[in-house]
């Protein structure tokens, strides 16, 4: 839920995880068996529309929007991270790490991989390794968070381990944008906006959430989710439009927060008691204590919601489902619970539906006639040893090394497309792997006995590196000696 964590997954070591992928339309769960993925685009019917069995013990695993990219982490091989084309059932790559993976966010252009002090910039095109951010501040939760407008990737992720600093970083011009003072204490939680102009952040207290423009580092917003004690914010996100927030965290109670100026309008107001008693307040608060006066001008929760149980990590999402406000929660014991929001008046939601156990859901795995079997069923190919064997050696720079590789290729420029449904017919050939990657080694983690050729699938079939039939359509009229 790039939960981040924000809209990025609730994880427990042996409880599996739960994500949202990019724009709220698809949940990821990670079990102790494989992992399930479901459509939430319908608030009657929960679909799941794939099943896998073959990585027990998943803690993470996402989605690239609607695509059929997904990257699964789980505990027997924590430093391993697998990229699957799941309606194909097949593995596009696998990258190895020189510590545990805590996190990976995915965009159009960019996977980001988190360990706990080094960031991996990958380009989501061909897998290759951009860029690596050594000695981070110590992040042992793998806090970060990976913008998923098309036409900027930024990450934010802490500057320090002890104060609530922020570091916002360029992922596609791969530099420093701007490092924001957001918090006293350690960062909680942090997510962006759909389009990459704001950003949200709370700390270990957990009692202030603001909110920050990008990439100025700007304050806009502030607040309070509380007073009376101190909770762990797991989860916070944005709603499609960025006019809501919410917030949820180890307590029964999820808040909704409206991100409105409250500045002077150029019509004269109507007098009321309320409006007096504010402006009393306002005049009043600067006779007090910065501390006591900013807690005066922090805004309250817009809505809420009760949960049933507290003390579960989850992740939340604000998501339009059938032309309707909605919230979703989903937690890491399987269980997702949709409300309905008044974007009018707000106050207390209403429950929905609630989904208990989605591990033991009976909604059926869509079969059609290309309903794709498992990876093992479909495309494992038997090595002479095992694949552990074939990831030993760890570069210098930073410690990655890649196993079944994607080649490089030339990309025509172009907007990339994402939807399955527009994607080339695949194209077999045999590519010869020449030299290692970033100085370490580099084998195919699925090959013959010499482990140095492997047939695969064209990449343009496997990744983001597709481009849509429209963009193919103005190429041929451009050129028309190609027709």
């Amino acid at each position: 839920m790039e939960g981040e964590d924000g809209a990025g997954g609730a994880c427990r070591p042996g409880l599996g995880c739960a994500s949202f992928n990019q724009d709220s339309t698809s949940l990821a769960v990670g079990t102790k068996t494989g992992y399930r993925l479901f459509s939430v685009t319908a608030v009657d019917r929960l679909e799941c529309i794939h099943e896998s069995a073959e990585s027990p013990d998943v803690y993470i695993v996402e989605r690239l929007f609607s695509s059929s990219l997904v990257v699964v982490v789980s505990q027997a091989m924590p430093r391993r991270m697998n990229v699957y084309h799941f309606k194909k059932g097949t593995e596009i790559c696998n990258y190895s790490y020189s510590n545990t993976i805590l996190a990976v966010r995915l965009n159009r252009q960019r996977l980001v991989v988190c360990l706990e002090e080094s960031i991996y910039i990958h380009n989501i095109k061909d897998m290759k390794l951009l860029k690596t951010l050594l000695n981070t501040p110590p992040n042992p939760s793998g806090l970060c968070a990976l913008s998923i407008n098309h036409s900027n990737s930024y990450l934010a992720y802490p500057g320090s381990a002890t104060i609530g600093e922020i570091i916002v970083y360029d992922a596609n011009n791969l530099n420093t944008v701007t490092m924001i003072p957001a918090h006293d204490s350690p960062l909680a939680a942090i997510t962006f906006n759909a389009s990459g102009t704001k950003l949200a952040s709370a700390s270990e207290r957990g009692t202030v959430i603001r909110v920050f423009s990008i990439p100025e580092g700007l304050r806009l917003f502030e607040f309070r989710r509380g007073m009376k004690r101190y909770v762990n914010i797991s989860s916070l996100s944005f709603s499609p439009d960025a006019q809501f927030l919410c917030a949820s965290s180890n307590t029964e109670t999820v808040h909704i927060f409206k991100l409105e100026q409250h500045g002077p309008s150029g019509e004269e107001e109507t007098p009321t008691w309320s409006a007096y008693v504010g402006k009393m307040f306002t005049a009043a608060s600067s006779y007090l204590p910065s501390q006591v006066s900013g807690m005066m001008s922090q805004d309250r929760a817009f809505a809420t919601v009760r949960l049933h149980t507290a003390g579960q990590k989850n992740v939340c999402t604000l998501a339009t489902i059938q032309k309707l406000p909605r919230l979703l929660v989903a937690s890491s014991d399987e269980q997702l619970f949709i409300y309905n929001i008044d974007p009018q008046d707000g106050g207390e939601c209403t429950l929905h539906r609630g989904l208990l156990g989605l591990e033991r859901e009976e909604a059926a795995v869509s079969e059609g006639p290309g309903a794709p079997q498992s990876y093992a069923a479909t495309a494992a190919i038997p090595t002479s040893a095992p694949v552990s064997a074939t990831l030993t050696g760890y570069s210098e720079d930073g410690g990655v090394s890649r196993g079944e590789v994607i080649p490089e290729h030339e990309f025509a420029a172009g907007p990339v497309c994402l939807d399955d449904e527009t994607e080339f017919p695949p194209r077999h050939r045999t590519h010869r792997l020449q030299r290692p990657v970033s100085g370490g080694s580099s084998r195919c983690a699925i090959a013959p006995a010499d482990h140095h050729t492997h047939t695969q699938t064209n990449t343009h079939t496997y990744l983001s590196t597709l481009l849509c039939l429209d963009h193919l359509k103005l190429n041929l009229l451009s050129h028309p000696t190609l027709i």
